[in-house]
């Protein structure tokens, strides 16, 4: 990983992170709020040779003291010495257990001997603490005494009377809570960087190019009111959204530059990846920019084109391909612009013998005879073998990638599947992409409010007699009626006049 996969792993998990951080430091401050608070009070003592003498005498006693102090240290644990101190106390406490909270130690080359006492009084470490600096210094006295008579040469004197300590020495608080945050971001960081690792969805760019180096023809950022307002129509002009689906047709038309791809087929890995929403809109900003287009509902065990748009579904194109009708019968206008929709017609027992048969190939060369642009919304490519038949039929295929739903390993049996019937990837569209964050992938130059209101859409239209054949009548004579039901509450709008249009073949 380099320095901007990290950063990335940063901004996606930050919240993760800032909880295990305020978790430590939560962890922190238990730790310095349960215990009792312990405080230590210290003494020190001097030793010293009595007597005068010569220098040398002196420099002899020196050493002298400085042999003897490393033995009195180790004596003042000893109950000899901390007895004593406890029953002057009144403590009523075995001298081994005391000796666990008593210390004792000395610098280098020096005579000085340094006592702590802790307890979870402050008063009464230090009480505990002077006591046996006191018992320290009597019981030097009687064993350094010479046994013929005479007074001890080693004398004890306090330099450095304890005093009751004003702030606990543990536990620790700020060092805790250090600890504990210290700690927080470590934990937060090997969670984040753990589940990056194990989470194998697709995110954004970055995550799609570990699979594929095919292009990305666009992004749409997700949208709360898209499942309310799911169509291109419905949205302001100059927001996001409807920028979004602008640039995926620029971007379709540059993929497409020899022109070959007349009919372009939209499909994902598996359901709920927006390849419907994904494949409509793209036909109504096809269609607004100019082109004659034909929107084909193919996914014939769950179709959503006519749900969408408001039409009639229950003849559309199983009903052409079993010869039922024609297709001029079947294809239904939609909107003001050049944008004409065969919805899926009855859902058949066998979608893949329909939609690999040699009708459908008719049925396509037909309608890319006739139309500037033909996009096919087909069945999701790992369920089914629908899109992979249909795929040989196209121009060219566009895989819809749902952010955050779909798996590397999915896309790339998605793509291997294509790739196995040599079928020609024009890109990939990823949708539901956050519109912040590490993975946003927005249109931020017209402002989004705008795109808080919606458009109203528009009424369902049936057209009942046109004909791609060229020895039919002129279609501008033939009238198009107008659907008995309107459309849900999604496409309520405004009702247009019945409208009239030739097809070119």
């Amino acid at each position: 990983m380099d320095l901007r996969e990290y950063i990335r792993i940063l901004r996606r998990n930050w919240i993760t992170i800032v909880a295990a951080t305020l978790a430590g430091l939560l962890v922190g401050g238990a730790a310095s709020m349960l215990p009792k608070p312990t405080y230590t009070a210290e003494t020190q003592l001097f030793v010293a040779i009595q007597g005068s003498g010569s220098i040398q005498e002196l420099q002899q006693g020196n050493t002298f003291s400085q042999a003897r102090v490393q033995s009195y240290v180790k004596t003042v644990d000893s109950p000899v010495v901390l007895q004593p101190a406890l029953d002057s106390l009144g403590i009523n406490e075995d001298a081994e257990a005391v000796s666990a909270r008593v210390k004792a130690s000395t610098d280098p080359n020096t005579v000085l001997i340094n006592i702590s006492a802790s307890d979870n009084s402050p008063v009464q470490a230090a009480a505990l603490a002077q006591a046996i600096a006191e018992s320290l210094i009597k019981t030097v006295d009687v064993l350094e005494k010479p046994k013929t008579g005479g007074t001890s040469p080693v004398s004890l004197s306090i330099i450095k009377p304890a005093k009751a300590p004003s702030t606990p020495t543990t536990p620790n608080t700020k060092l805790n809570l250090a600890l504990g945050l210290i700690l927080g971001v470590v934990a937060g960081m090997c969670v984040a960087i753990l589940r990056t690792t194990l989470d194998s969805r697709i995110r954004g760019e970055a995550d799609l190019r570990k699979v594929t180096a095919a292009a990305m023809l666009g992004g749409i950022s997700f949208d709360q009111e898209a499942t309310k307002y799911p169509l291109l129509t419905q949205v302001p002009p100059q927001s996001p959204r409807a920028e979004s689906f602008r640039q995926l047709r620029t971007n379709l038309q540059f993929a497409n530059v020899s022109g070959h791809a007349k009919t372009v087929l939209l499909t994902s890995s598996l359901p709920g990846e927006g390849k419907s929403t994904t494949a409509t809109n793209l036909a109504i900003a096809l269609a607004q920019a100019g082109q004659s287009v034909c929107l084909i509902d193919a996914d014939l065990r769950r179709p959503m084109i006519g749900e969408y748009l408001g039409l009639e579904r229950n003849a559309g194109l199983t009903t052409a391909l079993v010869g039922a009708a024609d297709v001029d019968d079947l294809l239904q206008p939609w909107g003001d612009d050049a944008l004409f929709v065969l919805t899926s017609g009855q859902i058949p027992p066998n979608p893949s013998e329909l939609l690999g048969s040699s009708e459908m190939r008719r049925l396509v060369d037909r309608l890319e005879g006739a139309f500037d642009t033909v996009i096919i919304d087909a069945p999701p490519l790992l369920p089914v073998t629908d899109a992979a038949v249909l795929a040989q039929h196209v121009g060219g295929v566009v895989v819809v990638v749902g952010s955050q739903r779909t798996k590397q390993q999915d896309l790339e049996k998605s793509l291997g599947a294509l790739e196995m019937v040599e079928a020609k990837l024009l890109g990939i569209v990823m949708n539901r992409l956050p519109a912040k964050g590490p993975d946003a992938y927005a249109y931020t130059y017209y402002g989004s409010d705008a795109s808080k209101s919606a458009q109203p859409g528009k009424r369902s239209r049936i057209v009942r007699n046109a004909n791609l054949s060229p020895d039919s009548p002129n279609t501008s004579s033939q009238k198009i009626q107008e659907s008995d039901s309107y459309t849900s509450a999604v496409m309520r709008g405004e009702e247009r006049q019945p409208s009239f249009f030739r097809m070119r073949n």
